[in-house]
């Protein structure tokens, strides 16, 4: 008799909700939509490739410095250098991020495990954007550029000629990108219509007054804008779909590794883990290629 009683103890009750019904199928379907999210940005940004890297590595970004014009000297004689140097102007170190949240037993009685797991992990996924997109504004505001204007389409045409100006020197045929608070926005749409997108949690306006893409954000102060071209942004990864950080938790992941998640049951507390890693990163290579716009009648 109680060898029977220990021998039902191995399996589980009927209709127990285990691991497997949570993982990768919950996993695969947020993986899905957050790297959907990040290919949206990265197509909207311009940049071409994410490279991926190893947690730790430094990620350089320069400025462009140029010297003293020599003076111009008489025929026959030698024509003095102009140095031109590429100088280091930030790093930003590759990190893998950690995020986690828990749903409890409580919760999931009470909307059903869908909607209770799911609803929470969307709002991790969000303040995930959040993140990527307030370090890549961090990113933007080392910018040492500078144009002026007294509105907001006088300021962006002033950044566009300041952006097809530096890209001159550099030999490259520049695709202007505006980022521009939505306080400005507003005053604008106040006497003209425009048609806003959205990608990534970003609005985000195509060829906006004929000069590019502008992309819209509350993350910038009123009177505050950059612009730059899209051949200057790049972006940067740490894969979260190999190694030992995958192998060790189980990441479900799609092929470009750009984010892995898992759920786990706790039973010690009666409540599901969502655990997310990410390490994607935008920035600008060059600075001085970023420039600050000011709209003085903001």
């Amino acid at each position: 008799m109680n060898k029977n009683l220990f021998n039902l103890q191995l399996f589980a009750e009927t209709n127990t909700t285990m691991a497997a019904d949570l993982e990768p199928a919950i996993s695969v379907d947020f993986v899905s939509k957050l790297t959907s999210n990040i290919t949206e940005l990265q197509n909207l940004l311009g940049v071409v490739n994410l490279t991926p890297m190893s947690s730790g590595s430094v990620v350089k970004i320069y400025k462009t410095v140029v010297g003293t014009i020599a003076d111009q000297v008489a025929e026959g004689e030698t024509i003095g250098l102009t140095k031109v140097e590429r100088k280091l102007a930030d790093t930003i170190e590759l990190t893998l991020n950690k995020y986690r949240k828990n749903t409890t037993a409580e919760a999931i009685l009470k909307s059903g495990r869908s909607i209770a797991v799911n609803e929470t992990d969307s709002k991790m996924v969000s303040a995930i954007r959040k993140s990527v997109k307030d370090t890549f504004y961090a990113a933007l505001a080392t910018g040492t550029g500078a144009a002026t204007g007294t509105t907001l389409q006088a300021g962006l045409a002033q950044g566009w000629g300041a952006v097809k100006k530096f890209y001159e020197t550099q030999d490259l045929d520049a695709s202007p990108i505006y980022f521009i608070s939505s306080d400005d926005v507003a005053t604008y749409l106040a006497s003209a219509q425009v048609t806003l997108q959205t990608a990534f949690g970003f609005d985000y306006i195509e060829n906006f007054l004929g000069l590019g893409t502008a992309i819209v954000t509350p993350s910038l102060a009123a009177g505050t804008a950059y612009a730059t071209a899209k051949e200057n942004l790049n972006g940067a990864y740490v894969p979260a779909n190999s190694g030992d950080i995958a192998d060790t938790f189980g990441l479900t992941s799609d092929e470009t590794g750009l984010v892995g998640m898992t759920h786990a049951i706790k039973t010690d507390n009666a409540s599901v883990d969502t655990l997310l890693f990410s390490g994607v990163t935008f920035y600008p290579e060059y600075t001085d290629g970023v420039i600050k716009i000011s709209i003085t009648g903001a």
